[in-house]
């Protein structure tokens, strides 16, 4: 496992930690669904409904699969074992970043606007200027548009352990330009 996949999932671990105690919890995916739902104010409402589901399949899949002790908390290193494991979750993944990506294009057309990339990006909680490094990285068009497949592709890349140097790094403290 490469060391920027790991600060990457770390990143990430400390983000989802929505209360702050350390561990993942149930109640942490349901007020970070609610908190990127609610930066998505044009998106359909089936759209918001598959971002819920796709941050309680998170939850679910992380329970099932990295809750060794049953306590209902994921440690990071439960968390980093899990997510950092393909077999494990990447189905998860998939369901999330196609969900997030179709919440920044709420008209449908393939693209992202910035605006709309930056108010998802910052409900979930990564700094500004990681986020403009990243969206920049991913190459927007003119408009300041970048695809949605570009930025499927891009989350999907985030949590695989064998992959450095990809745009994603640019949200890790640090590394924006």
């Amino acid at each position: 496992m490469r060391t920027e996949a790991t600060k990457r999932v770390a990143l990430v671990f400390s983000l989802l930690d929505a209360d702050g105690n350390g561990v993942l919890e149930a109640d942490d995916f349901e007020l970070m669904a609610g908190r990127v739902v609610e930066a998505a104010p044009d998106a359909d409402e089936a759209a918001k409904d598959t971002m819920r589901a796709a941050f309680r399949q998170y939850w679910t899949t992380l329970r099932r699969e990295a809750d060794a002790n049953g306590d209902g908390e994921i440690t990071f290193e439960e968390y980093t074992a899990c997510v950092l494991s393909p077999e494990r979750f990447d189905a998860t993944i998939d369901a999330f970043a196609e969900a997030l990506a179709a919440l920044g294009d709420p008209g449908g057309d393939g693209t992202v606007e910035r605006p709309a990339f930056v108010a998802l990006m910052t409900a979930i909680g990564f700094e500004r200027a990681n986020i403009d490094a990243l969206f920049d990285a991913f190459g927007p068009s003119e408009a300041d548009r970048i695809q949605v497949a570009t930025w499927v592709d891009g989350i999907k890349d985030y949590y695989a352990p064998g992959k450095a140097g990809i745009p994603g790094d640019h949200l890790v403290a640090g590394t924006a330009v």
